[in-house]
């Protein structure tokens, strides 16, 4: 499915039917060849919104996943970047990757296995970023979140995330969406344990209430590259969220 590279229709309906956890595990070694890996589009609206703010020492990817995000963040940081996920399997096909040739010359790069909802770190980062992970999360889990990571950040550390602007009501992509998280709640409320995975519970509005709850000022940055909706507004923007 999605390529000669990517899980069968199969595959996917196993990782589907475990937790989160295991079911990345299982997707791991197939997961940079499907659409759930976030495009270079969304990394290279990051960098060029974060760039200008540096210089940065060091970084911190939420959810790190293969390393897409641990790629960029190497683009602006100049001492190391490390890159946490809750997935062992993920994090395994990351390390495998950037110690294949990816890694080499700095900055550094480090793993770590951590559940984004108790962050072990405190102070250390300059920048933070996160790329398609909070539909990972329940809303009364997001505060949490970005707590730790409020924590985790330097006085007047960056924290930044690209976020698309939502589909237009009727339109192909809101009826996928919309279809997408009815199965999920019903799958979830019928089989355990529950996969958290949806993609219409985080808004620009809860971004902005829930950043600001956890003590940070926030700016939005229009990702032009994606150009402009039909009334002018951002079809994506980073948002920039800086702690006191």
């Amino acid at each position: 499915m999605f390529s000669d590279r990517g899980p069968s229709l199969t595959e996917l309906a196993v990782q589907a039917l475990s937790s989160v956890e295991h079911g990345y595990d299982l997707l791991a070694p197939k997961f940079d060849a499907t659409p759930f890996r976030t495009p270079e589009p969304f990394l290279d609206a990051v960098v060029s919104a974060v760039e200008p703010l540096g210089p940065f020492r060091r970084g911190l990817d939420v959810c790190c996943g293969t390393g897409a995000g641990v790629r960029a963040l190497r683009r602006v940081c100049e001492e190391g970047v490390t890159g946490f996920d809750f997935s062992p399997g993920m994090l395994a096909e990351a390390h495998r990757a950037f110690a294949s040739g990816e890694g080499e010359g700095p900055p550094a790069v480090e793993w770590v296995r951590a559940d984004a909802r108790a962050l072990p770190f405190d102070g250390g980062f300059d920048l933070a970023t996160s790329f398609g992970a909070f539909g990972h999360f329940l809303p009364e889990e997001r505060p949490a979140v970005f707590a730790g990571v409020r924590a985790a950040l330097r006085p007047g550390g960056v924290f930044a995330f690209p976020l698309p602007a939502p589909s237009p009501v009727g339109s192909l992509p809101y009826w996928a969406m919309w279809g997408f998280d009815a199965a999920m709640r019903v799958r979830n409320a019928v089989w355990r344990p529950p996969f958290v995975m949806y993609y219409r519970t985080f808004g620009l509005g809860d971004a902005l209430r829930e950043l600001a709850d956890a003590g940070f000022s926030v700016e939005l940055v229009p990702a032009e590259s994606f150009g402009r909706r039909p009334d002018g507004s951002p079809r994506c923007v980073t948002v920039v969220a800086r702690g006191a």
